[in-house]
């Protein structure tokens, strides 16, 4: 179904190559500029989308290139928001949390929010020196220097790592580095889809998260108990 669709795509920007043509160049790009950073001693290297298909397409206009990644993207690899994600944000927002958010992330990533919760990042309460994307530093989670980054920034605004309550799904991209930075960790478990435990992986073997939440909303109390002085940010 989907490469019918890709083809659709492929026939509206003119593109005459075949799906899977495309893929293989696009995983082959990907993969030659992610051996090329490694080789400048980046860990775990994240690409530019909008450079990496400029490259395959051979086409410099940068307005369709994002345009055409947009696409491509939303059907090769549809994303969803997680449920009460929105009701999170207000209350965090509400409560005057600082918030910030650490993603493996492209140029779209932004108006992801606007699409799939109605706000744009600052609407929903996301601090701008707090919005760390990978692709704007060339690492990708999980790297810690996404999260030293971050701790970084919150040191400049006098918070200390072990005041931050880090969420994420994923073992080793999120609960790793942000532990290992020193954050407070929280392993989302309530979407099946999206959670990955890594059991396999020696880093997280004898790995825990601070808090294992089922539904975001099992937050809200856990955000109002808590004293100002010892969670600053989420």
């Amino acid at each position: 179904h989907n490469i019918h669709l890709l083809e659709q795509l492929l026939l509206k920007y003119g593109i005459k190559r075949k799906p899977h043509t495309i893929l293989d160049d696009l995983f082959s790009a990907i993969k030659k500029k992610h051996n090329e950073l490694r080789g400048k001693g980046i860990d775990f290297p994240e690409v530019e989308i909008d450079s990496i298909w400029s490259g395959i397409l051979d086409n410099n206009n940068l307005d369709v290139i994002r345009s055409f990644a947009v696409e491509f993207e939303m059907l090769v690899n549809p994303v969803y928001p997680m449920p009460h994600a929105r009701e999170l944000l207000s209350e965090c927002k509400n409560s005057k949390l600082l918030m910030g958010i650490i993603s493996n992330a492209q140029f779209y990533t932004p108006y992801l929010f606007k699409w799939l919760l109605g706000s744009d990042m600052s609407g929903l309460g996301f601090h701008h020196d707090l919005i760390i994307f990978s692709y704007k530093f060339g690492y990708a989670k999980p790297s810690t220097f996404l999260f030293q980054h971050a701790a970084e920034r919150l040191k400049n605004m006098n918070i200390k790592e072990n005041s931050v309550l880090y969420i994420g799904n994923d073992m080793l991209k999120d609960i790793y580095p942000a532990k290992k930075t020193g954050f407070k960790t929280a392993l989302f478990a309530g979407d099946s889809r999206s959670l990955r435990l890594r059991e396999d992986d020696p880093k997280c073997k004898n790995l825990s998260a601070d808090i294992i939440l089922t539904d975001l909303t099992q937050l809200f109390d856990f955000v109002n108990e808590l004293p100002r002085s010892k969670l600053r940010g989420i």
